[in-house]
């Protein structure tokens, strides 16, 4: 694999012009310091956002044999799988392997019938942890309306019998939220933040996120998230009001993972997300991720950042090109649907952009997904806003990516030891482009690069993660072994335009 991204495959894992407002002025900055994909659905003309149609929903419910006055005891839905099975193994090529999970659980009898006396037969639950828990919420919502209107009904004159022994809300103290709590945070971010849908001319399609970028009607997102309508398809952004609007691909860098948008009729009054420094984000700072995870628009979860400068090669499984991010990892819940959303730091300031997750096992990365994708268990992945806003500047000025190349093919398998200059270049070519930077810095085939400047290089793929978050003219030191003597060499980057097709 080139370091240009020349096409070379490499195994998916299993799967961010018009100034971007700035941070809000006098807060103060995080602390020194330093993603699968699209949930894929038939054509479905029309289609809501409203969940439906996993395990779970729409389960039979059971009549409440109790007298109204007592509420319907509670237990496991009737007749669906549970446990569900576990997903297959997937072992992402940036390092480690997929764990596996499986959820526990045993419940009674159906909703509002009344416990049975002796033991009884195992019954299986929803099939999928997130549907069981949705179809217990709005079943238990029904079932409680339900008797408290038969209650409400039994006196001629409309009033409940015995009065209320309750205090209203209105008597309760006025409820005062801090201006830096998470629902202050994303009270006022959730406006500027869509869900993104995604339609192919063969039918096929996702959802995905996608935030405000600029006041001209720009949205920032994933580049997995909108490829499939990028040729002819149809694109849409739906607010968090409820309004949709239809969009188009301004430009698309598959190596980034990066893609900006266009709302073609921008409504008045867009208000931009500000925009943070990822590269003062600090490892415990607290993050915000914002998304539509399984369709499920207007999500809002919290976490941490974790790690950074963590290499991921992602890929959505449906070519053979992957993107590269030195990433920010954080343990927020991200999804599939969460792709293209915002990472927010404790003041609300985009630091991220969510691309991609470490599932449990199969599926693909954090997206706008579909399939049978793996849902979070702690391990998410975001393009830092510094190199995201970059890539959106080129696409919105030129339409077309620019990406740092050193003029070097290395090799891309599992390594440990360095990244290897490879002895063949991409279509049996020199693996050392002459005259490229690398060449005039005196690197040769064989060379293993084990240092960009101060960050270590375990392999070809962060490598090119390092490469990639630096921009054409940039000077950097690249340690190197050669015949086991360790040198370093000035390497000014080069610059490749567009993505190889």
């Amino acid at each position: 694999m080139s370091t240009e991204n020349e096409g070379t495959a490499v195994p998916s894992a299993p799967s961010v012009p018009p100034v971007p407002v700035a941070a809000p002025e006098g807060t103060p900055a995080s602390a020194p310091g330093e993603f699968s994909h699209d949930q894929r659905y038939p054509e479905q003309p029309g289609r809501s956002s409203e969940p439906g149609g996993a395990g779970g929903f729409g389960a039979p419910v059971q009549a409440s044999s109790q007298p109204p006055s007592q509420p319907p005891s509670v237990g496991s839905a009737p007749d669906a799988g549970w446990p569900p099975p576990s997903p297959p193994s997937v072992q992402p090529h940036y390092g480690g392997g997929g764990g596996s999970g499986d959820t526990d659980g045993s419940g009674g009898g159906g909703w509002g019938e009344p416990p049975a006396s002796g033991p009884q037969p195992s019954r299986k639950r929803p099939g999928g942890l997130i549907a069981a828990v949705l179809a217990a919420a709005l079943v238990a919502g029904v079932v409680g309306g339900g008797v408290g209107y038969w209650a409400a009904d039994r006196n001629s004159d409309g009033s409940v019998s015995g009065g209320s022994t309750t205090v209203s809300a209105a008597d309760a103290p006025a409820l005062k939220r801090e201006a830096g709590s998470t629902a202050a945070v994303a009270g006022k971010a959730l406006p500027s933040v869509v869900t993104i849908t995604a339609q192919a001319q063969g039918g096929d399609g996702g959802t995905g996120t996608g935030f405000i970028y600029d006041k001209q009607g720009h949205i920032l997102t994933n580049n997995h998230v909108v490829a499939s309508a990028a040729d002819g398809g149809d694109l849409t952004a739906t607010f968090s009001n409820g309004k949709e609007y239809a969009a188009e691909v301004v430009g698309r860098a598959e190596g980034y993972d990066v893609a900006v948008v266009k709302l073609k009729d921008p409504p008045a009054g867009l208000k931009p997300l500000a925009l943070g420094n990822s590269d003062q984000v600090a490892v415990g700072d607290s993050t915000i991720a914002i998304g539509a995870p399984f369709g499920l628009s207007n999500t809002v979860t919290t976490g941490i950042i974790s790690a950074k400068n963590r290499p991921v090669a992602s890929g959505d499984g449906s070519s053979d090109k992957n993107s590269y991010m030195s990433a920010l990892q954080t343990d927020a819940s991200i999804n599939p649907g969460n792709s293209g959303g915002p990472l927010l730091d404790a003041r609300g300031a985009v630091i991220g952009m969510n691309s991609a997750i470490q599932p449990s096992g199969g599926g693909g990365g954090g997206g706008g997904g579909g399939g049978t994708q793996a849902g979070s268990v702690g391990l998410g992945f975001a393009i830092p806003i510094n190199q995201a806003k970059n890539v959106a500047e080129q696409l919105i000025k030129t339409g077309q990516p620019v990406y740092p190349v050193i003029g070097a093919t290395v090799s891309m398998s599992d390594g440990g030891d360095g990244a290897t200059i490879s002895g063949d270049g991409a279509g049996g070519g020199a693996a050392v482009t002459p005259d490229g930077p690398a060449a005039k810095a005196g690197l040769k085939s064989g060379d293993v690069i084990t240092k960009f400047n101060d960050v270590p290089i375990d392999s070809g793929p962060t490598l090119i993660s390092e490469i990639w978050t630096h921009k054409p003219g940039d000077k950097i030191k690249i340690t190197y072994t050669r015949d086991g003597k360790e040198s370093q060499v000035e390497v000014t980057l080069g610059e490749r335009k567009g993505d190889t097709q």
